[in-house]
């Protein structure tokens, strides 16, 4: 039997965005709302978890342009207007956990940064570490869901899907010391 994923795939527009930083590769729904936010030079990473989240036939992406409502918040945000992406609209897979993990990603400040410790702590998972920082790797709409703002329990910028450099200059963009 096919699961409903199968049968019926999401239909997801996929837009280039350029920024200070590098081409971002902006996915939506049929509704605008963000689906997947990834660098044009991490596409593949972008790809594995959208199979991951819908399952290997579970999306049709199409080239097209980031409907304004999206594309405006994140033009808006790389020309030093920070809050202008908190209140854009995310619809993701993943599981219950990783959905807690992203939305205490969402509630980090610009300008502030948090330890993966202390993020497991705020989801009241204090010895969920390991699984948060997994949470962290498997976001797919960076930025928006600013999972750049988690550095090391020492305060060193530990990995970033997109680089460290691209890390190191969004922490910058927003003010974090």
């Amino acid at each position: 039997m096919l699961s409903s994923v199968m049968q019926n795939p999401h239909m997801f527009v996929k837009a280039v965005l350029p920024t200070p930083i590098g081409p971002m590769l902006v996915v939506t729904d049929e509704r605008g709302q963000l689906r997947a936010l990834e660098w044009a030079d991490h596409e593949a990473r972008m790809h594995r978890l959208l199979r991951l989240h819908y399952g290997a036939q579970g999306v049709t992406l199409t080239d097209g342009e980031a409907p304004p409502s999206v594309r405006r918040p994140l033009e808006a945000y790389f020309e030093g207007e920070l809050l202008a992406i908190e209140p854009l609209a995310v619809e993701t897979g993943g599981t219950e956990f990783q959905r807690s993990v992203w939305s205490a990603l969402r509630a980090i400040p610009a300008g502030e940064t948090l330890s993966y410790g202390a993020l497991a702590t705020k989801i009241a998972r204090p010895t969920a570490v390991r699984a948060v920082g997994l949470a962290n790797g498997a976001n797919p709409v960076g930025v928006v869901v600013p999972c750049h703002r988690v550095i090391g329990a020492n305060a060193s910028l530990t990995g970033y899907a997109g680089g460290i450099e691209r890390k190191r200059w969004l922490l910058a963009h927003e003010g974090a010391s």
